[in-house]
C-alpha cells in the first residue's frame, strides 16, 4: 500500500510538470510509467480484497452519466471529481 502512496505521489509530481506548474526533466516520458505502476497497484490492490473492478467501473461511470445527464454537478465531474 505505502508503495501505491508513494506512485500516486510520483504521478502528481510529473503530471504538475507536464502542466508547467513544477520543473521536471522529461516529465513527459516518465508519465506513462508513473501511470502503469499506479494501475498495476490498483489492480493489486482489487485483487486482494476482491473487487470486482470491471463492475465498479461500469457502476462509476454510470453514475457519472446520470449525474450529467440531470445537469447537477457538471463542473465537479469535469474537473475529476466524479460521483461516489
Amino acid at each position: 500500500m505505502l508503495g501505491f502512496v508513494g506512485d500516486v505521489g510520483d504521478l502528481a509530481k510529473l503530471v504538475m510538470a507536464v502542466d508547467g506548474r513544477r520543473v521536471i526533466p522529461d516529465a513527459e516520458a516518465g508519465l506513462g510509467h508513473e501511470l502503469a505502476d499506479c494501475l498495476w497497484s490498483v489492480l493489486v490492490l482489487a485483487g486482494r480484497y476482491g473487487v470486482d473492478l470491471a463492475s465498479e467501473f461500469a457502476r462509476m461511470t454510470d453514475g457519472i452519466e446520470q449525474h450529467l445527464q440531470s445537469g447537477e454537478g457538471t463542473a465537479a465531474v469535469q474537473a475529476g471529481a466524479g460521483t461516489n
